[in-house]
């Protein structure tokens, strides 16, 4: 049975395998703080990201990045600092990205689109 929590596991699955091809390893995933959650924690060189991942199985629900609203930003945003602070990664760039993955089950097909520094 597809639900929405299977649906979002496995794109942040796909969206895992396909940033760690790039390169990205991988710190942590489903990050959660008193502030909020985010979806995946990586570091390529010295650029700590925050990732948050959308998927959507059909269109007509919206693109996964139209979700990501002003307070979705705030709540990460918030979150990456406590991170960066319990962590002591201040040395470290960092930046949010978004990466949104369209499903056609139907089809057994699956699109995914990248975007870098999403929230500056």
């Amino acid at each position: 049975m597809i639900n929405k929590k299977n649906i979002g596991n496995y794109g942040e699955d796909y969206a895992c395998e396909y940033i760690k091809n790039k390169g990205y390893t991988i710190l942590n995933r489903n990050y959660f703080s008193k502030n909020g959650e985010i979806d995946i924690i990586a570091l390529k060189e010295d650029v700590l990201i925050f990732i948050e991942v959308k998927t959507r199985c059909f269109s007509n629900y919206g693109l996964g990045e139209e979700s990501i609203n002003y307070f979705k930003k705030a709540k990460c945003i918030k979150t990456a600092r406590y991170y960066i602070h319990k962590n002591n990664l201040y040395h470290l760039n960092a930046r949010f990205d978004v990466i949104t993955i369209t499903l056609d089950i139907d089809r057994n097909k699956k699109s995914i689109q990248y975007y870098e520094d999403a929230f500056s």
